[in-house]
């Protein structure tokens, strides 16, 4: 796969999530609780997006290729969209972004590059299932069900979709007139949360809760952050120690890159699995918006 060390911590949470929800999912349909295989729907369009992502579906260009930017530099990796190559061209010349802003503003172009990712995957996905809905000549309660399925699906895309224009309006903000510095969050996916959570049906005590715990989160991701560069500072002296032929200055990076991979392995895991939780509330919140 030719994938750097970061990205394959990143590889190792996300499959421990799947394992665990898959296994969840197991409990579930052996109690006969997901006889209109949703759940099982989901998981398969979870792991398609982790086969996509990661270059393993078979397909050379799907591959999100390696952005660790303190290797390879902001410019290894392409958007795949013109109006985001735009917009990051500009702001990479504007001037008004230091080395450490457009660290951060690269990875927010990456996120809302995987927000549309996962949503074309979704939108197949939700086709597909309507040519099979279409073409079932008799009406049935299994087809109701399967109608439930799709009215659900499709409010999914819809909170997707909603949530990749919001993403794209405040790309198209901060490329044009910097960072603003009273922002309240500066991690992409947290923002994303709050903006969604503004919208959601939370009261007001509901929501400050929520702000609190989403400081909590981004301080995670931050803290997951430093782990990912320290673990590819690592993996580079090792590399290079590794040339030199001393044993014992070998064995002591080995050590260090090994408790660093395992450590950011378990804080990718845990922001993550946050990351899932506290967008499944917000989902639910949404939802109440639309009954």
């Amino acid at each position: 796969l030719h994938l750097s060390a970061v990205k394959l911590a990143e590889l190792h949470s996300d499959l421990k999530i799947q394992e665990k929800d898959e296994l969840s999912w197991k409990k579930l349909k052996a109690e006969g609780l997901d006889e209109d295989g949703e759940k099982e729907a989901k998981l398969r369009r979870n792991l398609n997006v982790i086969m996509t992502k990661y270059g393993m579906n078979g397909k050379k260009d799907s591959q999100l290729l390696d952005t660790n930017y303190i290797k390879d530099g902001t410019d290894s990796d392409t958007l795949d969209d013109p109006r985001l190559e735009k917009l990051w061209s500009k702001a990479k010349t504007s001037g008004k972004f230091s080395d450490e802003e457009l660290d951060k503003l690269w990875r927010e172009f990456k996120h809302h590059k995987e927000k549309i990712h996962e949503y074309n995957i979704l939108l197949e996905t939700v086709s597909r299932t309507e040519d099979i809905h279409k073409n079932v000549i008799n009406p049935s309660e299994e087809n109701l069900v399967k109608e439930e399925i799709l009215h659900n699906k499709h409010r999914e895309l819809k909170e997707k979709l909603r949530s990749i224009n919001q993403g794209f309006e405040r790309l198209r903000k901060v490329s044009h007139q910097g960072y603003d510095t009273t922002s309240e969050f500066e991690e992409p996916r947290v923002i994303d949360l709050w903006d969604m959570a503004k919208s959601a049906n939370f009261t007001e005590k509901e929501l400050e809760s929520f702000r609190e715990e989403l400081k909590h989160f981004e301080a995670k991701i931050e803290k997951h952050h430093h782990y990912q560069k320290q673990l590819e500072i690592s993996h580079q002296k090792l590399k290079h120690v590794e040339g030199t032929g001393d044993k014992e200055h070998l064995n002591r990076n080995k050590e260090k890159y090994a408790m660093l991979e395992e450590k950011t392995k378990e804080l990718g895991y845990k922001v993550k699995k946050h990351l899932q939780d506290l967008s499944s509330r917000i989902s639910q919140g949404l939802q109440h918006n639309e009954l």
